[in-house]
C-alpha cells in the first residue's frame, strides 16, 4: 500500500494482492517505524457512509471507503474513487483510492510485479 500526501490531499494505491486482500477483509494496514515510535496508515471499509472520508487520530491516519464502493472496486476494472472531504473553516482534503499501475518508464526502483497492468500501453 502506498500513501502519498501534498497539502490536504492524501492517495492511497494498492496492487492486486493488496486490492484482493481489501475486499476479503475490508481493512489493511502498514507502519512506518521511526526508532520507538510508528506511524501508521490504514484503509478500511465502513457501512455507513456514501463518500471516501478520511481520519487521523492515535499517530493512525485511515482512509474511508464505504461497503458498496470497496464492493465494486474490487470486482470491476475502475480504477479508484476520489472525493473533495470537507475539513471545516471552508476547506477540503482531496482524498484518491486507486488500483496501482505498472510505470511506463524504464526507471523503475521497485518491484512492480504485483501491480496492474498500465491500461496506457498497447498492443499492436
Amino acid at each position: 500500500m502506498k500513501l502519498r500526501i501534498k497539502g490536504d490531499s492524501m492517495r492511497i494505491r494498492l496492487t492486486k494482492t493488496e486490492v484482493d486482500k481489501f475486499g476479503k477483509e475490508g481493512y489493511l494496514e502498514e507502519h512506518m517505524n521511526f526508532g520507538n515510535t510508528a506511524f501508521t496508515y490504514a484503509l478500511e471499509s465502513r457501512n455507513d457512509l456514501e463518500n471516501l472520508s478520511a481520519r487521523f487520530s492515535n499517530a493512525k491516519m485511515s482512509m474511508i471507503v464505504p461497503t458498496h464502493m470497496k464492493d465494486e472496486w474490487v470486482k470491476t476494472d475502475i480504477v479508484g474513487y476520489n472525493n473533495n472531504m470537507d475539513i471545516g473553516n471552508g476547506k477540503t482534503m482531496f482524498l484518491l483510492l486507486e488500483k496501482d499501475f505498472k510505470c511506463l518508464d524504464g526507471e523503475v526502483l521497485e518491484d512492480q510485479s504485483d501491480n496492474y497492468e498500465n491500461p496506457l500501453v498497447s498492443c499492436s
